[in-house]
């Protein structure tokens, strides 16, 4: 698994680690069934606190995205892809309507905010 945790990132470790498994698994990088890393493992690979991955692991499995199997270790939840989508659609709609809120009170027009994204779309290559 490829995680990279940076200590000038404001998020807490546990949150880093949280958000890139969460992620590679949105992308089906991480596929249902597929076993994760050992509390232990991923601990030494990324050169953290075994703990900071159990918080990890938890906040994911109550979030439903892994499920832990005593004594077999931790796997990826099967779930459904459409789900998920929809959830971070949801999300991002409500992110945006903070921006151009916050756009608005600045005297910024949404055809100058949209134009912001398609700058940033380009720079992210797509």
């Amino acid at each position: 698994m490829f995680i990279v945790l940076s200590q000038t990132n404001p998020d807490p470790m546990y949150k880093q680690v949280s958000d890139q498994v969460r992620d590679a698994i949105a992308r089906g990088d991480l596929k249902g069934g597929e076993k994760l890393p050992s509390i232990r493992e991923l601990s030494r690979e990324l050169d953290t606190s075994p703990i900071t991955i159990k918080r990890s692991y938890s906040d994911l499995e109550g979030e439903g995205y892994i499920v832990t199997r005593s004594g077999l270790g931790s796997f990826v939840a099967e779930l459904d892809r459409e789900g998920l989508k929809r959830e971070k659609a949801a999300e991002i709609r409500g992110q945006l309507a903070s921006i151009v809120g916050a756009a608005a009170r600045f005297g910024i027009t949404a055809a100058e905010v949209r134009e912001m994204i398609d700058t940033s779309k380009e720079e992210l290559g797509g």
